[in-house]
């Protein structure tokens, strides 16, 4: 009777990973052939997927959109490409005249050629600031102050404020806003069952008790982690660890850390009923907002409030902002990373292949939609970056030779053009083999 979970789960996981990449892989071939076809360059196929085709059309341009039953890619082929990779057709491009040439990908001008493979690349990074900007439309920011928003479902025992009331100071220490409650509650505050908050509640001021702000509430839990291993869930309280009762986030935190992988029981709270669950601590290498990365024990969870933050509209200059530095800090830090994995700074278990971004898709999508279209997000960024490395069969690869061409007025010979790209085709399986063998073997 077990397989049949386990099966439903691993079909999850694999649709998940399926509808992500799709659309990833749609967004970044759409904006070759959109540039393609605004430079003159005519597409012959625009495929989602690869192999045997299920579904076809041609519309009226002349190009073939097609559904594929290999849902794991997809391509353009231009006019005298002689495959997926926009190798060159010679015998086709000989056979075509000078007009028909000219609308041919090898037969175009430098700067139609460039701008069309350069637009893959792009087009997923401005998927990726849509929805990064997208999402904090909806959801709007937290505004800068310690007010108290609607309560979360938590057990009865901790006590909360009433929604509206502005925080001025807790324990005796000031409160000069939500991020100082955040601090405070991190790194000053002493753990404990109450605490004596000054607040103003419908314009009067007074003193109350009430739990510790920053509780053992999980908010997020993080794909290919301890917890998520362990079935925790977003709204999980834990109010013990290895029996003794906790109060804060930073005890469960400090508990983690101390631990250096040993076994944790963690008595969970979940929506009125208590269970125990035991996991173990993973080392992972974090990125820093400064750049670099620190490697610490973690479970694999973020703590919160024991309040939702009230929250203001963001105006769309403000979101498109946010999503190109959130864009930014993705391309930042894998390129760090890599870097750090390359000196042996942190472990090459980070680099993750097919499986592992398939897991990862299906615990996004089980957390939610908002989740999951974030996942996308940070994934089509990933696509994008990926693809502007510098190696042939990729887009950065077509990009170097266009660049040679620009400076050398010619491009590469054909014979150095099928050397490169098989040396680049079998430096790409490499990685592809490095991050599957990753996904098998690393804890």
């Amino acid at each position: 009777m077990e397989f049949i979970p386990q099966f439903g789960s691993v079909a999850f996981t694999i649709l998940a990973f399926i509808l992500a990449l799709s659309i990833i892989v749609a967004i970044h071939e759409y904006g070759h052939y959109i540039v393609g076809r605004w430079s003159g360059i005519h597409a012959e196929v625009f495929s989602i997927g690869f192999g045997p085709v299920l579904t076809s059309r041609v519309d009226r341009h002349g190009t073939c959109w097609q559904i594929a039953a290999l849902p794991f890619g997809g391509y353009v082929k231009f006019l005298g490409d002689a495959d997926a990779a926009s190798g060159k057709d010679g015998a086709a491009i000989d056979s075509l005249d000078v007009a028909e040439r000219r609308r041919s990908m090898h037969g175009a001008p430098l700067w139609a050629r460039a701008a069309t493979v350069a637009a893959g690349p792009i087009f997923n990074f401005i998927l990726s600031i849509l929805i990064f900007a997208g999402v904090v439309l909806v959801s709007g920011q937290a505004v800068d102050e310690a007010r108290i928003g609607p309560a979360k479902m938590l057990p009865a025992d901790i006590a909360v404020l009433q929604e509206g009331d502005l925080v001025t100071a807790v324990a005796g220490e000031p409160v000069d806003g939500l991020a100082d409650l955040y601090e405070l509650s991190r790194e000053t505050l002493p753990p404990a069952p109450s605490l004596t908050y000054d607040i103003e509640r419908d314009g009067r001021a007074m003193q109350v008790e009430a739990s510790f702000p920053l509780i053992p509430v999980i908010e997020a839990v993080t794909p290919q982690s301890a917890a998520i291993d362990a079935g925790l869930e977003r709204g999980d309280v834990i109010r013990a660890i290895d029996g003794q009762p906790i109060y804060a986030f930073s005890q469960l935190r400090d508990a983690v850390e101390a631990s250096e992988g040993a076994p944790l029981a963690l008595d969970v709270w979940r929506a009125g009923e208590m269970m125990e669950i035991t996991l173990s601590p993973r080392r992972m290498d974090l990125p820093l907002a400064e750049g670099g990365f620190e490697t610490r024990w973690l479970i694999g969870i973020t703590g919160g409030l024991f309040f939702e933050p009230v929250t203001e509209p963001v105006g769309l200059w403000e979101a498109a902002g946010f999503g190109v530095s959130q864009t930014g800090f993705i391309i930042q830090s894998s390129l760090s990373g890599l870097w750090h994995m390359i000196t042996g700074a942190i472990s090459s278990c980070n680099l993750q292949g097919p499986i592992g971004i398939a897991e990862t898709s299906g615990a996004a999508a089980s957390q939610g939609i908002e989740n999951f279209i974030w996942f996308i997000a940070v994934l089509s960024t990933a696509v994008g970056l990926l693809n502007l490395f510098p190696i042939p069969v990729l887009d950065g690869g077509h990009l170097i030779f266009h660049a040679y061409e620009a400076v050398a007025g010619k491009p590469p010979s054909d014979k150095a053009l099928k050397v490169f790209m098989s040396i680049g085709l079998t430096l790409l399986l490499a990685l592809m083999l490095f991050a599957l063998t990753n996904d098998i073997f690393c804890p």
